[in-house]
């Protein structure tokens, strides 16, 4: 079952919740809309922060 991919901007949340996505669907997201033109996001996650960084190959990689 295709899910919709959210576009939102990065640091936008949406106003209320994704109609498209079911309970205990995982949210997809839009690899541009992380990235927004750059080729590193920053991700704070439990006091840690994580670096995703997008290569000139297209790949991901996600470093501590």
């Amino acid at each position: 079952m295709p899910t919709e991919i959210d576009r939102t901007p990065p640091g936008d949340t949406p106003a209320r919740p994704d109609p498209v996505r079911g309970p205990g669907q995982p949210r997809r997201v839009a690899s541009e809309a992380l990235f927004g033109g750059g080729s590193v996001v920053l991700i704070d996650h439990e006091g840690e922060t994580y670096s995703l960084r997008r290569t000139r190959l297209g790949k991901l990689i996600l470093t501590k």
